[in-house]
């Protein structure tokens, strides 16, 4: 019995670490450009080498380029972060680092930008290098020309240039504010959203249900329902949903007012300073209205911030 359980523990442990130990390792840094997916032919390969360090003796920039098969699960802006950090790229109080990397298995790609480049390469542009550039290459299965092709997108912005298709986004966007969605894969999406459409979501059902301080939150919604959803739906669909508030909003609250319960609501408000709606407590005050939940306890929510290690941006094809 002693036996038996002694080895399911070291299998325990095992599967244990195992599990640990999917996540992608840190390559040593061997050059300025680290082949571990083996896609960059020897010629590409001295190519690159001799053009990034020809760009760094001119500029003191550091770009580096990594190819890995798999990140293990991890993300790759995570695995971005951690590279950039232990190689240290870009010289000491100037933070002018950029690293691409390539995942191949995975179909994943990331331009990590250091903080003192983020002026000349914000996130926009990176992403125009991704989606311009990389992700066509990637498509036909051209790793080799398009890390490349991409290398070359990278100096040409650092030293003046601009990133192919930066134009054509600007002349669509009929103005030269460009403002786009992060590349988000479609789980990344589906939590952030449940996230920024849940909080927003419950201020605009409580403005609308609410007597005395619903305009109020109707308008002091309206640039949160403007910004938040490009996170998770890109400039477009933020304006739909943007638009779709500003009138089903007024509709919903004529509608709503129309009730009986609204109305005696209200009335109890106004005699009685306070007004039970849905199980919640609505007590009335010189400001306008709150909400409780009737309990003597009440809760906050509040939360912290922190920074990326970098800005930059990720894709996939």
């Amino acid at each position: 019995m002693k036996n038996t359980l002694r080895i399911a523990i070291i299998i325990f442990a095992v599967i244990l670490a195992a599990g640990f130990s999917i996540a992608a390792d840190i390559p040593y840094l061997t050059g300025r450009v680290t082949d571990n997916a083996q896609i960059i032919s020897p010629e590409t390969k001295k190519s690159l080498t001799s053009r990034l360090k020809a760009h760094e003796d001119g500029t003191t920039n550091q770009i580096a380029v990594l190819t890995i098969q798999s990140l293990g699960g991890q993300s790759i802006e995570e695995y971005a972060v951690a590279v950039f950090k232990e190689w240290k790229l870009g010289q000491k109080g100037k933070d002018n680092g950029i690293l691409l990397i390539v995942a191949p298995k995975d179909r994943r790609m990331r331009i990590e930008v250091g903080y003192g480049l983020e002026g000349i390469m914000p996130d926009s542009v990176a992403g125009d290098i991704i989606r311009n550039v990389l992700t066509p290459s990637f498509k036909a299965g051209d790793y080799n020309g398009g890390i490349d092709a991409g290398v070359q997108a990278i100096i040409t912005v650092l030293e003046g240039g601009k990133a192919p298709g930066e134009d054509s986004d600007t002349a669509k966007s009929g103005s030269g504010l460009n403002i786009e969605g992060p590349d988000l894969s479609l789980t990344e999406r589906i939590l952030f959203g449940s996230f920024i459409f849940g909080i927003i979501g419950l201020f605009t059902v409580i403005g609308v249900l609410t007597p005395g301080m619903g305009w109020f939150l109707y308008f002091f919604l309206i640039p949160f329902w403007a910004m938040f959803p490009i996170v998770v739906v890109g400039t477009e669909g933020a304006l739909y949903l943007l638009g779709t508030y500003v009138i089903a909003f007024p509709i919903a609250k004529i509608l709503v007012g129309r009730s009986d319960w609204y109305t005696k609501a209200s009335k109890d408000l106004s005699t009685k300073g306070s007004a039970t709606i849905g199980g919640f407590k609505l007590s009335s005050s010189s400001s306008g209205s709150s909400w409780s939940s009737g309990s003597s306890s009440s809760s906050s929510f509040s939360g912290g911030g922190g920074s990326s290690g970098g800005g930059g941006s990720s894709g996939g094809w």
